[in-house]
Parts: structure tokens; C-alpha cells; sequence
């Protein structure tokens, strides 16, 4: 594998098991307690996670060259209940991995499409995921803070990286389809 692309790869990885750790510590709540108002950007947990899969959905379909555009967000709240997020953001993420993985040196650079409505923007496709990583661990965070008012621990977010965590992981990688080495390979 080109190591230009490892990091790209390695962070849908990465963005794959922080939204499956963050929607299974809040499987612990209750509907209520999902719903329930809170502060942050978005006025509830569920607001916030929903936010995340459909701007997700948004920059992936452009990613793979749809024109789904502003017809994304017009349900912002698309997911009832924490199952459903669960399953819909795992979605997602399964394709944000196959474009990473579909990706070459060249296919970095690409022009990727965003339809915006009255607009399309032009952007390079290592730009693009890049603002959707950052856009993704900004709204976890925020996600997370709000878990801390709940009576469920919010799960550790930052410790993909950590190879000591690597034990403590393997159960979750294995719920998701992956291994140590098939997420690192091509890592010295």
C-alpha cells in the first residue's frame, strides 16, 4: 500500500470505531435520556449523532460521485432510536472505508463534486476527507461531553492509535469485522 495512503485509510478506520464505541455506551440510555435537552450545538444527543450520519451521508454520496446534495439534511433527525443510529452510521462508514480503499496516489488529488443546491463546490478529495474527520470528531466530542451528564460512562475516543490499548480493543475490532494487522498493515 502507498504510504500516502495509510493515513486516509487508517482514519475511516479510526472514525468507524469511535462512532460504534460512542453509539454502544449510549445504547445504556434510555429514549429518554437520548432525547432528553442538553447543551451543545445541537439541543440532544440524538440531534448530534443524527447530525453526524447525515452530513456523513452527504460527503460520502460525493465522494462516490451522487448528487444527493442538500436532500441529505432534510430530515436532520433521521434516526429514532440509538439501534437504528447504530446500524445507519455503520452504514456509512462501511462506505467511507470502500472509497478510502478504492483510493491511489491519483485518486487523492481528484476533484470531488459537492452539490450544495444552487451551487456545486470543487474540492480535492484528500481535503474533503480531512474536513469530514475533523467535522466528525468535533460532534463526537460534543456527543461525548453530553454522555458525561447521563449515568453512562462516555467510552475513551482516543486511543485508536495506542498500541497498549490494542487488547482492550480486540473485541471491538472483532464486532466490527477487523484485526490488528488488517487495519495496520503496511505500518512499520
Amino acid at each position: 500500500m502507498d504510504a500516502q495512503l495509510l493515513p486516509y485509510r487508517t482514519m475511516a478506520r479510526n472514525n468507524s470505531w469511535a462512532n460504534h464505541r460512542l453509539l454502544t455506551a449510549c445504547e445504556g440510555l434510555s429514549q429518554a435520556e437520548f432525547t432528553a435537552p442538553r447543551t451543545g450545538f445541537f439541543p440532544s444527543l440524538r440531534a448530534t449523532l443524527n447530525h453526524i450520519l447525515v452530513i456523513d451521508r452527504f460527503y460520502v454520496d460525493a465522494m462516490e460521485g451522487g448528487t444527493l446534495g442538500p436532500a441529505a439534511w432534510a430530515d436532520p433527525e433521521p434516526c429514532a432510536t440509538v439501534a437504528a443510529l447504530k446500524a445507519a452510521q455503520a452504514a456509512v462508514d462501511a462506505r467511507l472505508m470502500a472509497v478510502v480503499d478504492g483510493l491511489n496516489a491519483a485518486g487523492l488529488a481528484r476533484i470531488v463534486s459537492v452539490h450544495r443546491g444552487s451551487r456545486i463546490q470543487h474540492e480535492r478529495m484528500d481535503r474533503l476527507l480531512l474536513h469530514l474527520f475533523q467535522h466528525d470528531i468535533h460532534h463526537r466530542g460534543q456527543a461525548h461531553a453530553m454522555l458525561s451528564g447521563t449515568g453512562v460512562a462516555p467510552p475513551q475516543l482516543d486511543e485508536f492509535y495506542a498500541s497498549e490499548e490494542a487488547p482492550l480493543r480486540a473485541g471491538e475490532f472483532a464486532a466490527l469485522g477487523w484485526t490488528e494487522e488488517k487495519v495496520w498493515r503496511g505500518m512499520a
